[in-house]
This record gives C-alpha cells, structure tokens and sequence, in this order.
C-alpha cells in the first residue's frame, strides 16, 4: 500500500473511530439521564385526561395492584401552592404521598443531606392567629423539601414552619379579610433533598397525603396522579401497555421515558445532529480516496495501455479500482471501528477524559461512555454508502482513462 493509500485509510479509521465514539458518549448521557430521572422517579405515572383530578382513584389503584407486573403503586397529590418563610415567599410544587410507600418505591433516603430525613409524621392541629385578628386553624405537618427551595427561602433550620398557602376553589378574594380565601398549611421542614436534577431540586415540597388533599380541596379518595412501580424483570413499557388496558381512554399512562420526553428528545436530537456531522467528514475522507485513486490511475497510466493490449476491457479494469476502493474503505472502518472500541472501552472503565470544573460540585467526573453493539451496525451504514460512492467515482474515471 502506497504512502497516499494510507493516508486515505488513517482518514476514514479516524472518522469512523470518531463516529462510534460520539454515539457511545450520547448513549453515556442518556444513562446517566435515567439514572438520575430514577431516583425520584416513578416506571408508570396515570394522569386524568380532562381536568387534575383522579375522582376514584381507589377504585383504579386496586385495578392496578392486581396487574402481576406491578410491585407497588399509590395515589399522589401534586399542585402548585404558594410557600412563605420569615417574610421570603416563592411557587413551589406541593407533592403528597404515603411516606412507607414513597421510600420503597424511590431512592430519596440516599438523597437526603445529611442533616435531615424524609419523615411524614401524623398531622398535627393548632389554633394561630392570623394578622387581621380572626382565629385560624393551621395543620402542621412534617415534609422535605427540595435543595431549591431551601436555598431560595433561606431555609437552614430544620424543624422550622414553612408555611402554604393555596386559593379556595370558587371563592374570589376579599380585600378586607384576603387570608379568608386562601388555605393555609404549615409543614415543619425534616429534612432537606438533593437529586442533582433540575425537575426535582428547584421547586418540589414533599409532605404527607393527608396534608395535600387538605391544602387542594381533595376528597379522601381522590388522587391527581396514580405511581406505579414495576416489578423486577418487568419493562415499564410493557406494564404501562398493561395498565392502558384496564385504564381505558379516560387516562393517560406513560412509561419512565414517555414521562421524561422532552429530555430524552433532547439529547436524541443532539445524537444525530452530531452524527450527521460526523457523516460529512466521513464524506470528506471518501473524496480524498477518491483523490487518490484518481491519482493512481494517472500514475499508471503506461500499465493500463498494457491492460488494455492484453484484452481486458476498461470494464474490467475499472472493476479494479472500484475493487481497491472498497478494499480502503473496509480496513479504514474496520480499523477505526476497532480503535473506537478500545477507546470506549477505556474511557469507560479509567475515565481518561473528564469534565471540566469544580470536581468537588459534578455528579460525574468524566465524560459518560456506554458501548452499544448496534451503534457499530448504525456506523457501517455510513461507511458502506461512502465505499459504494468512492467505488463508483474511482471506477468510472479509471474506465474513461484507460480507453484513451
């Protein structure tokens, strides 16, 4: 192999590596992703198709724990409320759910910091005073809330009322007496959550069933969301289908995925842009083959008039050259698929590569890797499309030289 043939063959084994590097690192995020999405997660969520609220959700939740799929599920309560604290206020999303069942079916012990702990005691009743003078009843209840909203509230102590406030369904505002249309709860902060995910640390105040269906005006049986979690071996999808089927069209059933969407399309949009980048240059790589074979056939030109006096066709020695393309193409991907793999395989076990910044502040240190086989597949199509063009191009110059 000539010095001009390697080259050609270094170009398409470094867009090939490239290629399959790239694609493992996305499958890498998208790992780590459902990893993060998992801890406070749930594998099926069922939501009302009109409206907020599941009316008889007791009825659907026994339905649902009769599937053999499912390990545990439970009604939840979830809406937004207005959270105050020493005079600080922000929108929170309020999250009510049986504590014994929300522990087995998330990760949010580990999640903890490590000052406090999730622990929904029983509700408690006490009579306050509000500002206009008129006697209230507020329910003190103990919740954990997420590590936004400790740090937007300033919130340090733990144990300390955090208090909600919610509208009264129906009921317009009154200005002499505007505390009369609202509800108010008070949730005594155990504990402080940290996911290292947006959706979850920004705004989320986790508290007891009881306490929620208070603040939302929501009967004993009603629920805004039924989670589910599958049990070992059972793809989510599957019971989510399952699910859907003694559901009915009156709800809404998504998977893990179909609950987190927009962040997978995301990162799946960012995957294949970049791969048809990586396409372009693959491209490139072919046209300098093409260039070199072109440069072959000039070069051999005397050799081609032998080919010629011999009997075979400029066909046939076109076929050649289209032969020796394919032949570049084959090592150049098979070497750069090769070399991709070790890469991968490196990156994924030493983390040669790491991010950068505060090591101390990311969730992860190096750049996330999961070698998918059908990403080597995916990686061949490029490559044959590339061998079959530069084939061609070579083939049809060589022929058009060799009958002069």
């Amino acid at each position: 192999m000539s010095a001009i043939s390697a080259v050609s063959v270094a170009g398409v084994a470094v867009a090939t590596a490239a290629l399959v590097c790239v694609l493992s690192v996305f499958n890498g995020f998208r790992d780590v992703l459902s990893v993060r999405l998992d801890t406070l997660g749930c594998d099926v969520a069922v939501t009302p198709v009109h409206g907020k609220t599941i009316g008889d959700a007791d009825s659907l939740l026994t339905a649902i724990r009769s599937l053999g799929g499912v390990e545990r599920a439970m009604p939840v309560v979830s809406d937004n409320a207005l959270a105050v604290y020493d005079a600080r206020e922000m929108p929170v999303r309020v999250k009510g759910v049986y504590e014994s069942l929300f522990r087995q079916m998330t990760a949010i012990d580990s999640l903890i910091i490590p000052e406090g702990r999730f622990a929904a005691s029983s509700t408690l009743t006490e009579s306050a005073e509000d500002e206009y003078g008129e006697s209230e009843e507020i329910r003190s209840s103990v919740g954990t809330i997420a590590v936004g909203v400790a740090s937007r509230l300033s919130i340090y102590d733990l144990d300390r009322r955090l208090l909600l406030f919610t509208p009264r369904k129906g009921v317009r505002v009154n200005p002499a007496n505007p505390l009369a249309s609202f509800i108010t709860d008070s949730i005594s902060v155990a504990g402080v959550y940290q996911a290292n995910q947006s959706d979850y640390d920004d705004n989320i105040v986790l508290t007891d069933l009881p306490t929620a269906r208070h603040l939302f005006e929501l009967d004993d049986d009603s629920a805004t969301a039924i989670e589910v979690k599958a049990r070992k071996g059972v793809e989510a999808s599957s019971l989510a289908a399952d699910i859907r089927g003694i559901a009915g069209k009156d709800f809404v059933v998504k998977d893990s995925l179909q609950q987190q969407e927009l962040h997978f399309r995301m990162i799946e949009i960012e995957k294949w842009v970049t791969f048809l980048l990586l396409f372009f240059i693959l491209l490139i790589a072919g046209f300098n083959l093409i260039s070199t074979l072109s440069m072959l056939v000039l070069e051999k030109r005397k050799a081609l008039g032998t080919l010629r006096a011999i009997g075979m066709t400029s066909r046939s020695i076109g076929g050649i050259f289209a032969w020796e393309s394919a032949i570049v193409t084959l090592i150049g991907g098979v070497a750069g698929m090769l070399l991709g793999v070790v890469l991968c395989l490196l990156q994924e076990n030493f983390g040669l590569i790491r991010l950068n910044g505060d090591a101390d502040s990311l969730v992860i240190k190096a750049y996330p890797v999961a070698l998918q086989w059908t990403d080597l597949l995916l990686v061949c199509i490029p490559l044959a499309a590339v061998g079959i063009i530069t084939a061609i191009i070579s083939s049809g110059f060589a022929r058009r030289r060799a009958s002069l």
